[in-house]
């Protein structure tokens, strides 16, 4: 099931189950289906108004149920970007050694991040490359520095 919100960046599909959020896309939508409209279940309802209070600038962290499809590795790794902070920075290499890797993960860490169904509530923008450069975004490199400077203007 899905709905979709206005924001800042663009439209975005919310897509869920009955036991969370397993998707937010940006526009335009991709080709896959994600079941009937529901704008009122209640998950949708809830991540709607938690990315609105977000955009707002009046919410820092989101307490969602998610559901996320992927691997156990990405799942880790979905795992620590939950805890890159609002307004602050993490580059691969330290996403790595925060999960017991070395510099050579950063590769795989950086595919997982790539892969991460749930941007914005899982916050692979905040995600950049080891010289302070803003890397690739599914979203496209303007929607990352949007966030990241709604979330601290002039940080990257």
């Amino acid at each position: 099931m899905w709905t979709v919100v206005d924001s800042p960046i663009g439209p975005l599909r919310l897509v869920a189950t009955d036991s969370g959020l397993t998707a937010i896309e940006f526009s335009p939508f991709g080709g896959r289906d994600p079941g009937d409209r529901h704008d009122e279940h209640p998950v949708l309802t809830k991540a709607a108004a938690q990315l609105a209070e977000y955009f707002a600038g009046d919410r820092t962290e989101f307490d969602l149920p998610l559901a996320p499809a992927g691997t156990a590795f990405q799942q880790r790794v979905w795992a620590e970007l939950r805890r890159v902070g609002y307004g602050r920075t993490a580059s691969y290499g330290e996403i790595a050694h925060r999960l017991g890797l070395t510099n050579a993960a950063s590769r795989a860490v950086g595919l997982a991040n790539g892969r991460n169904p749930l941007p914005i509530v899982v916050p692979c923008h905040r995600v950049i490359g080891a010289d302070g450069s803003l890397t690739g975004y599914a979203g496209g490199i303007q929607r990352k520095r949007a966030l990241l400077d709604l979330e601290n203007p002039g940080l990257v």
